[in-house]
């Protein structure tokens, strides 16, 4: 088991990102430097903020430039959080694009789902 999860998104503009959660989780990073960002979720889970102009000179030439995928659904940030309809509020008032509402699903959570300007999926739950 890692001591600490870092789940990294790859964006367009750093400081636009950090912006954006800031405002969505309600606090500040933890870290903003030039080229990482982070913000504690828990003690042992971090969300970080990656510059996509930088990621190829750490991946190198195997893959695609993750720019091309801006928008492409291939995973979410799934935050249980205590007020959902809240936290699914500020995204959009943060310039996030709604995919669906706050919602009972079937799985028993009450769930809302958006794009965030990025183009990440990003769902917020709650009981």
């Amino acid at each position: 088991m890692p001591a600490r999860a870092h789940l990294i998104l790859y964006v367009a503009d750093q400081s636009a990102a950090v912006a954006f959660w800031q405002r969505v989780l309600g606090t500040a990073p933890v870290l903003d430097v030039p080229g990482m960002a982070e913000f504690a979720l828990t003690d042992r889970t971090v969300l970080g903020l990656m510059p996509e102009a930088g990621i190829r000179s750490l991946l190198g030439p195997g893959l695609p430039d993750p720019a091309q995928a801006r928008g492409v659904p291939r995973a979410e940030v799934y935050l249980v959080v205590d007020d959902a309809p809240a936290h699914h509020r500020r995204a959009l008032a943060a310039g996030a694009t709604e995919l669906s509402p706050v919602s009972p699903r079937s799985w028993g959570a009450h769930v809302g789902y958006s794009l965030c300007p990025d183009g990440h999926v990003v769902a917020f739950a709650g009981a």
